[in-house]
């Protein structure tokens, strides 16, 4: 049996304590703990999280894997809560005014924007969030529920969505109003959206023939571009990211199969590891594609499941078993 020397030419390092910025595939024996670890490159995986204290589906989501903002969502009554997450549990904090489900959002955890939904007909209600509470704003111009939204709290975007029937209008928020701009290519619902108020991403759903889509539009601050679509077709996915750097996750069909997640490099999708627990009608929060949040959804009841999806150096430690 050949030795880690003479596979490698040197013996495992012996180390008081784990080095502090280990290269990728350093093998090192920690003297202090007894034990022997190894650093290598994760190239992206999903790992438990707290669970929303309230299980939901068709919900929002904005913000980053470390501070997330989880609100409204069905089933019926329609859910008014709003949850807080810090990276490691969620808490609840104050209620939307307007209970709804398959609403969008835009913004942080402390400075968010929700609009649109449904609470029976699809509304055209917008809440602004000042991390403390929501309070009404001006409403969109086309109410509708189903829809994506990109951007943050003084300029977002609204798309896609059913009013009925499903819709490719699109609007731009300026911190005070909704305008609208030009439309998506495709009219869809219950696509997933990624990105800014001037350049955003939008990303499968449902169009009226009806048949679920793989379409991938980019926005450039005044029109939709077809881009690459995903290698898997699905509606009811969540997103997040940006126009170069985002994620598509869950959303197959039945939820038992939706765990499939894509990466998005600014040119094409490609299949990464899937989420833990498949499921449909979930949200998301994230910055990019290397570290974000799944949150909520179908599997097909509700669920409260958190997951977290990080992509870099991963130790790990060697046992005998």
């Amino acid at each position: 049996m050949s030795t880690y020397k003479q596979i490698h030419g040197t013996n495992i390092e012996v180390l008081s304590s784990d080095p502090a910025n280990p290269v990728d595939g350093q093998v090192w024996y920690n003297s202090t703990s007894n034990t022997v670890k190894a650093n290598f490159y994760d190239p992206g995986s999903w790992s438990t999280g707290g669970s929303l204290n309230t299980a939901r589906i068709a919900l929002a989501g904005v913000g980053i894997q470390t501070a997330a903002l989880a609100f409204g969502g069905a089933p019926a009554p329609f859910r008014a809560e709003t949850e807080s997450y810090n990276g490691t549990s969620w808490t609840e904090v104050n209620d939307l005014n307007t209970a709804r489900y398959g609403l969008g959002g835009a913004g942080t955890q402390t400075a968010a924007l929700g609009f649109g939904g449904g609470t029976a007909p699809p509304t055209a209600v917008t809440e602004s969030w000042n991390g403390t509470s929501w309070t009404e704003v001006n409403d969109l111009n086309t109410a509708r529920v189903s829809l994506a939204g990109a951007g943050i709290q003084t300029a977002a975007l609204a798309f896609g969505g059913n009013a009925p029937p499903f819709t490719n209008a699109t609007e731009s928020w300026d911190g005070t109003s909704w305008t609208e701009v030009n439309d998506l290519n495709t009219a869809r619902s219950l696509l997933a959206g990624a990105g800014t108020q001037t350049a955003a991403l939008a990303f499968g759903g449902i169009v009226l023939t009806p048949a679920i889509t793989a379409a991938t539009e980019s926005w450039d601050g005044t029109s939709w571009t077809e881009v690459n679509d995903l290698n898997t077709a699905r509606r009811y996915l969540a997103g997040c990211g940006t126009q170069t750097a985002a994620l598509a996750i869950g959303g197959g069909e039945p939820a038992t199969t939706g765990g499939e997640t894509e990466s998005w490099n600014g040119t094409s999708w490609t299949e990464v590891n899937d989420l833990g627990t498949a499921r449909n009608q979930l949200a998301g929060a994230g910055t990019d594609n290397t570290s974000a949040l799944a949150f909520g959804g179908s599997i097909p009841s509700e669920t409260g499941a958190t997951e977290e999806w990080n992509v870099g150096p991963l130790t790990v430690t060697f046992t005998d078993s």
